[in-house]
């Protein structure tokens, strides 16, 4: 990419000064322009649906949800769409103490209720995979963004085959109405001040799902910093989850949708982690609490 030629035309302005550069499934870059602002660019392969993602993400600033504002929108570039940012620097993850899950919970429960519709948006379809298991393939398991495998051709362990198709077919089945949430709520993507939310990151993640399937998803990972065997306890879980669910309707229904949700994008993580030296720590932990949690998601 032609990164001085790209702001120019988009920004106004050109990069003199490069501030951090990162990125796993995308190139996230900071740079300093030449007219002294301080901007992000984020190239990523080209997909349809960033453009969705953007709109939902300039709609919740201008909401004032704390997180960097929507320079311009998805551009296309040569296989690649690549877009613009404020720079948000600042804020910490926040300590794994006994208010992390409601202060995670209310932080979502606050991104999905300032969210646009989902009908004032462009689409945010497909799903990513670790919240994708209604991908219409054949198979339990969709295509991993990180891995270039089917892992439905790579069999085993049975039994967690046999937790996803499960999990699966209870999630396929829910006929509630979706809404717009953040499809990957691990602690790594946010960061606070005080305990205050000061900025959510990875707005790529933006999903378009059933309310208690966002929530869920969030419950089972929003612990995870980057580091290895870091997702939520069963106990973190319930509390994320009573937290969120706290003066809502939610019933039964609504629970096993949330529980489900989460036992999936776990079982998704340890799918991938099982071609991986076996995934023995990964597959262990959820083998342990599988049960529990097959329960709870009524799977």
């Amino acid at each position: 990419m032609d990164l001085r030629a790209w702001c120019e035309t988009w920004l106004g302005s050109v990069p003199v000064h490069e501030l951090f550069r990162t990125g796993h499934l995308s190139v996230v870059l900071g740079v300093e322009l030449a007219d002294g602002r301080a901007v992000v660019l984020k190239r990523r392969p080209a997909s349809a649906r960033v453009q969705g993602c953007v709109e939902v993400q300039r709609h919740l600033s201008r909401a004032g949800f704390p997180c960097p504002s929507p320079l311009t929108d998805a551009v296309p570039l040569a296989g690649w769409t690549v877009s613009a940012e404020t720079y948000v620097p600042g804020g910490v993850q926040l300590d794994r103490d006994a208010d992390r899950p409601r202060l995670f919970a209310e932080a979502l429960a606050r991104f999905v209720r300032l969210a646009p519709a989902p009908d004032a948006v462009s689409s945010v379809a497909p799903a990513p995979p670790w919240v994708g298991w209604a991908h219409g393939s054949a198979g339990v398991w969709p295509w991993p963004d990180d891995m270039d495998v089917d892992l439905n051709t790579r069999p085993g362990p049975a039994w967690l085959d046999d937790l996803g198709r499960r999990v699966r077919d209870r999630l396929v089945a829910v006929r509630h109405a979706s809404v717009i949430g953040h499809g990957d709520w691990e602690s790594q993507n946010l960061r606070w001040q005080d305990h205050r939310l000061h900025a959510v990151h990875d707005w790529d993640s933006v999903v378009c799902l059933p309310e208690p399937a966002i929530a869920g998803a969030a419950a089972a990972v929003f612990t995870e910093t980057g580091g290895p065997l870091e997702a939520a306890t069963i106990d973190e879980t319930d509390r994320f989850l009573a937290a969120y669910a706290r003066g809502g309707d939610w019933g039964a229904e609504e629970h096993e949708i949330a529980w489900a949700a989460g036992l999936w994008v776990r079982a998704f993580n340890a799918k991938k982690a099982s071609l991986v030296d076996g995934g023995s720590p990964v597959l262990d932990r959820l083998a342990h609490e599988a049960k529990t949690r097959l329960r709870r998601a009524g799977a």
